[in-house]
């Protein structure tokens, strides 16, 4: 076992750098909802790209992905190959758009983005809100859970502890700097995260004797661990793959992730992002793949066990303390770069979509009625609280919670987002048609029909929601534009908008 000294100070002073980022992030604060939220519209393209691995990566990759790897052998690969296509595929098409159509529309979250521009635009605005709480703020409580399992390995710490802990952290920064802080804090996140991945795979080949020793000992093991096609698939290899890909173009479903494209600087410098964050992208997911080899060579004792510990198990077995706290930091910053995320998509849905005219300014306005931005810092607060909540009562594991949330949000937000970005004619009764028919379906595909393991419901799911739209598209007269105003028959939302900006 590692020497825990040396594990504990490497952790410790990563964790105070990074709520020392954080908390310096804030003193560039504006004292506006839009730069809360959006950083002003400023992000350069490196922090956007680097941000956005680690927001993406999330607890999962390190966590999720390494646990089922250890499980399937090399086939996971294919989790990754159609997260890369697919997610590349989103950038190249959605991206730019969301960029360019979000500023003309004045819009700071998801939520308002999808119902921005259409009649009744104020249902879909509600709708997508309380989708993005659920599913999100179940998705961000999967991170903290993550982030504690590894602290209870390395540290001995209770679970609850590691949950409290890491909702500690992610609140200091995030209260104080909004988005920048997440986006300043996730891209030193994502350079550790990187790093770490990559000592660990390099260390672990080199113990298993190379590429070739580690081929031949997975395949003295089981065969099946070093053959590239998953086996027994009821629909065949096509169907399997073609799902993992849709399940990375299911990335324009996560408010997370998505509002950082609308946070860069100019829809010029998207392209520029997208090219850093592809290879970065790539390098870690090849990394994480092949700590998850390694592991089912090296840690055999874990088969039957909790197979999403191999990470910070590997590390201890090893590496010495100071590099066990440096793979710590980037486990840890996985879970909690996306955690922050999160929560503040989370927190935008609950105080800018849901509950806007909380800070609309009227004749008993006082001193002591909140600012927009101190109104969402209090619904930070808020959701953070809820989230920690689930984290503690947490049964599943982290891939199961993290796959079924992703699903839930790209079946159900994922084809409207991209209906609004490419300015699509649209009304609110076929935009909440297609919420409900992608959530419905991707439900019914995993606890209904259980095919998930054959075909990942983000494809039934995002295949059902855009089929409400082709079929009732011909049907829709015009988009029924309403200029920056989600729905005309709610004046107060022209006021509550002016105040955000101002």
């Amino acid at each position: 076992m590692a020497d825990q000294a040396s594990m504990s100070i490497t952790f410790l002073t990563f964790i105070v750098l990074f709520m020392g980022v954080g908390l310096y992030s804030s003193t560039r604060q504006q004292n506006n909802t839009t730069d809360y939220l959006l950083a002003g519209r400023g992000v350069n393209p490196w922090l956007t790209a680097l941000s956005t691995v680690a927001t993406g990566n999330s607890g999962f990759m390190f966590i999720g992905l390494i646990g089922f790897t250890y499980q399937v052998g090399l086939s996971a690969i294919w989790l990754t190959i159609g997260y890369i296509l697919g997610d590349g595929l989103a950038w190249l098409t959605v991206h730019r758009r969301l960029r360019q159509v979000s500023e003309e529309s004045n819009v700071e979250t998801i939520p308002a983005f999808l119902g921005q521009g259409v009649l009744g635009g104020r249902w879909i605005t509600i709708a997508s809100a309380v989708i993005t709480l659920l599913f999100l703020g179940t998705y961000a409580a999967a991170q903290l859970h993550a982030g504690s399992k590894a602290l209870s390995v390395l540290f001995g710490w209770e679970s609850w502890v590691g949950v409290v802990f890491g909702a500690v952290v992610v609140g200091i920064y995030c209260v104080s700097g909004g988005i920048r802080a997440s986006i300043w804090v996730g891209s030193i996140q994502a350079i550790l995260m990187l790093l770490s991945m990559m000592v660990l795979s390099g260390v672990a080949i080199a113990a298993t004797g190379g590429l070739s020793g580690l081929w031949q000992q997975l395949n003295t093991i089981d065969p099946t661990l070093t053959r590239m096609m998953p086996s027994s698939l009821r629909f065949g290899f096509w169907p399997f793959a073609i799902a993992w890909t849709v399940s990375g173009f299911g990335v324009v479903g996560q408010p997370h992730i998505m509002i950082r494209a609308m946070a860069i600087e100019s829809t010029e410098q998207v392209s520029e992002a997208r090219n850093i964050y592809v290879v970065f992208n790539a390098v870690f997911a090849i990394a994480a793949t092949v700590v998850g080899l390694t592991a089912r060579v090296l840690l055999p004792d874990l088969l039957g066990m909790d197979t999403e510990l191999a990470l910070p198990q590997l590390a201890s077995t090893l590496l010495p303390g100071i590099m066990v706290g440096f793979i710590l930091v980037g486990l840890f910053s996985a879970t909690i770069s996306t955690a922050d995320a999160q929560v503040l998509s989370c927190s935008a849905a609950l105080t800018q979509d849901l509950f806007p005219q909380a800070t609309a300014p009227t004749s008993s306005t006082t001193s002591s009625t909140p600012s927009s931005t101190q109104w969402a810092k209090l619904g930070t607060l808020t959701v953070l609280g809820l989230i920690l909540i689930i984290a503690l009562n947490v049964t599943d594991n982290v891939f199961t919670l993290v796959m079924f949330s992703w699903a839930a949000l790209a079946s159900s937000l994922g084809p409207l987002l991209v209906v609004q970005a490419l300015k699509r004619p649209l009304n609110w009764a076929i935009a909440i048609g297609m919420i409900l028919t992608g959530i419905v379906t991707a439900i019914i595909w995993r606890l209904g029909l259980q095919l998930s393991q054959d075909i990942y419901e983000v494809l039934p799911g995002m295949v059902a929601s855009t089929m409400v739209y082709l079929i009732c598209q011909p049907f829709i007269s015009d988009r029924s534009a309403v200029s920056d105003v989600s729905d005309i028959s709610d004046v107060s939302n022209v006021d509550v908008k002016a105040d955000h900006v101002n």
